[in-house]
């Protein structure tokens, strides 16, 4: 292994996909990939080129490959973003879900499974999840969806406390003045 070349093959990997020079990048990360397989980079480089080229299959299969090299959020989250791509909810939902275990404020991960709990029905799963997203740093967004699937749930009153919250910090909230309004009527 050459640490030197592998740096200078997935900064330049990194730098093509910036550019959308797909086919540029794929051949700098593969060439990190020789220098070192077990880096979890180049793996994600490369399933972003191929999530770029539509290739929905060979991305998955790349995220599982980073997933084994390196368990993370970003290869959870990877693999989830491709089984929504395939239809393959309940998956997606528990890879999504995983993702948040690593990182709670992983915000693409909370909003997909946000969606996917609307989809499949799993609202109450998705509950822990949002609380634990508050905790990292307090983001009206998170608190707002939190309010909102406590409404879906038919728990007025908790969302009523979130929105208040919410409120409080945030008078002008025009979203969350509405919702509050709401429940209110």
């Amino acid at each position: 292994m050459n640490h030197v070349d592998y740096e200078i093959n997935k900064e330049l990997g990194e730098c093509y996909l910036f550019m959308g020079e797909y086919d540029k990048a794929r051949d700098y990360y593969h060439k990190a990939v020789e220098c070192d397989a077990g880096m979890i980079d180049p793996y994600l480089g490369l399933a972003a080129v191929a999530v770029h080229k539509g290739d929905y299959d060979d991305a998955l299969a790349l995220y599982r490959k980073a997933h084994q090299v390196s368990p993370g959020e970003k290869s959870l989250a990877g693999m989830g973003m491709m089984e929504v791509e395939q239809g393959s909810y309940p998956e997606a939902f528990g890879h999504f879900s995983a993702a948040l275990g690593h990182n709670p404020g992983n915000m693409m991960a909370v909003n997909s499974l946000v969606q996917l709990g609307y989809v499949l029905n799993r609202l109450e799963d998705v509950l822990p999840h949002l609380e634990a997203a508050l905790e990292p740093g307090d983001t009206p967004a998170v608190r707002y969806t939190l309010a909102a699937c406590l409404i879906a749930l038919g728990r007025e009153n908790d969302a009523r406390e979130h929105l208040e919250i919410l409120l409080g910090e945030n008078p002008s909230h025009d979203d969350a003045k509405q919702l509050y309004a709401q429940l209110a009527a």
